[in-house]
């Protein structure tokens, strides 16, 4: 999974491309070599490929794997160049120095981590005499190890077998993978994860067993402690829970892996390791830091061993506290959490006074680093006080007070701007705590728009008790003494406030506003996903949600907007699906009067392999069958739509064939992944058709995502992930509700209407984290008027994510790190879920407003279903 911050290095307001940088990082100097005759090359986002014209690779096999630090990567690309070009190897590179510094990073998926180029031999004996030849030729490179990878040898060079070419399979929770052929031609899924692995079927070259023995012979039997379990990892290295093999004393082992978990100033996880013990030492004796027992290396791992410290995070307090995430919080609820969340402030406040009384800055202060014992978590406690502890972890970053200096390593959402050095770090990271405990994650938002702090102040203040002179310091820490307001805050028309017109008329002229109909992958700025094949076209996040939001709303139509539309859905490589794909450009399109063009594009879908699609809205067969369902007029589409029906039906199962929780490796619950995406597609053909056995479909298919909810204290009824529950639009118990809202207008006696109630109290929740349609407020609201629940809270909350751009209103995407247009995670979705509540006809997404065929006859009969 690609991370969002990779795609914050190209633009200060919204996701972009890597590529998309400017002359400030430029590439390496080797992708501007010449491409040798008879070679192709394809640049992407993130890697540029190489291959002689004609290769013809296998589909799957070993492939080599080059690391690399940051000093010698010019010189290994280099090397490979000059080894695989004369030799007729495809291989491929990424693309430059602030890619690699971040696909390397401490927040950079572990399993992928540390590769630098992808070489593909064509069989084993390519592969064993590669290996040799450019060992030697590589001496000297150091780079970090794959753990996805076996190593070869000392050097950076790492094997994994795995696909050469893009193919999928559906993997047990019914998703669409990446695929490998197995023994007997059946594909199944490529395993990808942070361990070396092999296919069972595959037996490892006789030539790789000494590397195989190499590694499996570091083992941590002579260690002075016993790992107990894994507290968290990162890309950096793990942290340990353990005991001390003699004493029996509980630990915590920190490890640093050499040249991987690299910060932006270049220092990897050792490093920071390192300079952690030795903070630690200069702070011994502080009871708000942990004690330093033991400092060890273990396979060039080092490891910084310290005390245990039981209790748990200040961001678990706050997120189990919180009472606006739960439905009808009292007044007596928001004077008791605002009275802990002062006292949260004023404990954390003198912790980091002892600090720097020492002549240290935290440098990486926020909630999550802040450990409460239980007692001092309670608001009233009845243990002891002497007992009781606050304890700051992860000194990684920390600096002393007399370099001045910033972090390297510091959270978004408290990393404070350029102009605070030393100590006032600490209190600009302090301020976001003070507000960041009222309004969680949204100072994400102050690196966007710092004058945000004033209007957040405001809202805290007219929803919690809390004195308004700490709120006003921290706002003053935040924008400095010399600011009293923000007129661009001051001048939004916020939803709530400001009439729905203006609201709209705000929000259509900030998405005008960011739109670059000059550039091919995208339309108008928004999730990272823009950048997979189609995503800057397709509806979940490219320009067909958004003028779809926009013609829904009343708030225009945009010619020029729908000619880009047109020119790149004909053109683009996207797939079938109806969020992610063709079918939903084409239901836009429809909708937009561009009837043959739809036509074309759904004809373009045709050829594709059912069988490999899951069964979901998204993406998947539901999706396509009710948009196929939508053009039945046509006796093509109309037979496809028949069969896909027929798929989703044989592959449903009955309710108790899914497991009790949703996602991981298990299949998801919910309207876009789950089986509410089928149960809504069953419940078109019967509009269609009449045919009863299409509600008994529909009747299991919500029973399998009710089957994944559970009742929560509050009373709501969510989606279960086993470790957190989820109310949304996207795979949470809102999109459920409005499947079953459908079902019981259909069959009322049905034992699935206890359900409903509990489903969509998560409406009348006060505080969402993010404010999107898929994963925010946004779907809530979209839901609350089908759901019959009061709008008015949904519709004023938006405010907690408003943001000014260009004259205009405008809404963070997901992660909140920056900007989005799009409708699945950004300013347009807002704008349809207001629409839904406040605009004069109702609007809602494709096939969740009435039945297309209520005012219509049937186009087909029940024998065709």
């Amino acid at each position: 999974m690609e991370s969002h911050e990779l795609y914050c290095l190209a633009d200060r307001r919204f996701y972009d491309s890597p590529t998309n940088r400017g002359a400030e990082h430029p590439d390496f100097a080797l992708c501007s070599r010449p491409v040798p005759d008879g070679w192709s090359h394809v640049p992407g986002e993130t890697w540029m490929h190489y291959a002689p014209d004609g290769l013809e690779l296998p589909a799957q096999g070993w492939k080599i794997h080059v690391s690399s630090g940051l000093e010698d990567a010019e010189k290994t690309l280099a090397v490979v160049w000059d080894y695989c070009v004369p030799r007729g190897i495809a291989f491929k590179f990424l693309r430059n120095e602030p890619v690699m510094l971040m696909v390397n990073s401490k927040s950079a998926p572990r399993g992928s981590s540390g590769k630098l180029v992808t070489i593909y031999p064509a069989d084993e004996a390519q592969l064993e005499l590669v290996l040799k030849e450019l060992d030697d030729l590589l001496q000297g490179i150091r780079g970090p190890y794959i753990l996805s990878d076996l190593r070869y040898a000392e050097g950076p060079l790492f094997v994994r077998y795995g696909a050469f070419i893009s193919r999928y399979c559906l993997n047990e929770g019914g998703e669409r993978v990446l695929a490998l052929a197995d023994d007997s031609g059946r594909l199944v899924p490529d395993h990808r994860g942070p361990t070396f692995s092999m296919p069972p079927w595959i037996a490892l070259p006789p030539f790789l067993q000494e590397h195989l023995d190499a590694r499996n012979a570091v083992t941590t039997n002579e260690l002075a402690y016993t790992i107990e379990g894994v507290i968290q990892f990162s890309n950096g290295g793990g942290v340990y829970l353990g005991h001390h093999n003699e004493t029996g004393a509980k630990v915590v082992l920190k490890e640093g892996r050499p040249l991987a978990g690299l910060d932006m100033s270049g220092r990897d996880a050792v490093a920071r390791v390192g300079h952690e013990r030795d903070i630690l030492q200069r702070l011994d004796g502080l009871d708000v830091v942990p004690k330093v027992h033991d400092y060890f290396e273990l396979g060039e791992h080092h490891f910084l061993v310290q005390e245990f410290v039981d209790a748990n995070p200040l961001q678990r307090e706050l997120v189990s506290r919180y009472p606006l995430t739960h439905p009808d919080a009292t007044e007596a609820e928001l004077s008791g959490y605002a009275d802990w969340a002062a006292r949260m402030v004023a404990d954390v406040q003198a912790a980091v006074a002892q600090l720097h009384g020492r002549g240290v800055v935290f440098c990486d202060l926020h909630p999550d680093n802040v450990l409460l014992s239980s007692a001092i978590a309670d608001p009233h406690p009845t243990a002891p006080v002497g007992g009781d502890r606050m304890v700051l972890i992860d000194f990684e970053v920390a600096t002393l007070v007399e370099d001045q200096a910033r972090s390297a390593l510091a959270h978004p959402g408290y990393a404070a701007p350029g102009d605070r050095q030393g100590p006032d770090v600490d209190l600009y990271a302090l301020a976001c705590i003070t507000l960041g405990l009222f309004a969680p994650q949204t100072t994400m938002l102050l690196n966007l728009h710092p004058g945000k702090a004033f209007q957040l102040a405001d809202m805290i203040a007219e929803t919690f008790p809390v004195p308004r002179q700490t709120l006003d310091q921290a706002v003053r820490t935040i924008v400095g003494p010399e600011l009293t307001g923000d007129p661009e805050m001051e001048s939004l028309a916020l939803p709530g406030q400001a009439e729905w017109t203006d609201v709209r008329a705000a929000l259509t002229k900030a998405i005008v506003a960011s739109a670059t109909p000059e550039r091919d992958d995208r339309l108008f700025p928004g999730d990272i996903a823009q950048f997979q094949p189609g995503g800057g076209t397709n509806f979940a996040t490219g320009a067909a949600g958004v003028l779809y939001a926009l013609d829904q709303t009343g708030a225009g139509r945009f010619p020029e907007y729908e000619d880009w539309l047109r020119k790149h859905a004909l053109t683009s490589e996207i797939g079938p699906g109806l969020y992610d794909g063709l079918h939903g450009v084409s239901h836009v399109l429809n909708s937009l009067g561009h009837e043959q063009d739809a036509l074309d594009l759904v004809e373009r879908t045709l050829s594709d392999q059912l069988e490999t699609r899951e069964l979901g809205l998204h993406s998947g067969l539901a999706g396509i069958g009710l948009n196929l369902l939508h053009f039945t007029g046509e006796p093509v589409l109309r037979a496809k739509a028949i069969h896909v029906v027929d798929l989703v039906a044989d592959r449903l199962g009955e309710v108790a064939d899914v497991p009790e929780t949703s996602g991981g490796d298990k299949p998801r619950a919910g309207l876009m992944y789950g089986s509410s995406g089928p149960a809504l597609l069953f419940l078109e053909a019967y509009e269609l058709t009449g045919d009863t056995g299409l509600l008994d479909l529909a009747e299991i298919a919500l029973g399998q995502d009710l089957r994944r909810c559970v009742q929560t204290p509050d009373g709501t009824v969510q989606v279960n992930q086993g470790w957190r529950t989820l109310p949304y639009l996207e795979e949470g118990s809102a999109g459920i509700a409005l499947v079953l809202r459908r079902f019981l207008e259909l069959r009322p006696e049905s034992e699935l209407a206890a359900q409903l109630d509990p489903l969509r109290r998560v409406t009348r929740c006060s505080y969402y984290v993010q404010p999107g349609l898929f994963m925010g407020r946004a779907g809530l609201l979209l839901a609350a008027p089908a759901l019959g629940v009061e709008t008015t809270d949904l519709v004023h909350g938006l405010g907690w994510h408003a943001m000014p751009f260009e004259g205009g209103l405008a809404f963070p995407g997901n992660q909140l790190l920056r900007l989005s247009m799009d409708l699945a995670t950004g300013s347009a979705g807002v704008l349809l879920a207001l629409g839904a509540a406040l605009h004069e006809q109702r609007v809602t997404l494709p096939f969740l407003g009435p039945p297309q065929w209520s005012e219509s006859p049937s186009l087909l009969t029940s024998k065709e279903v």
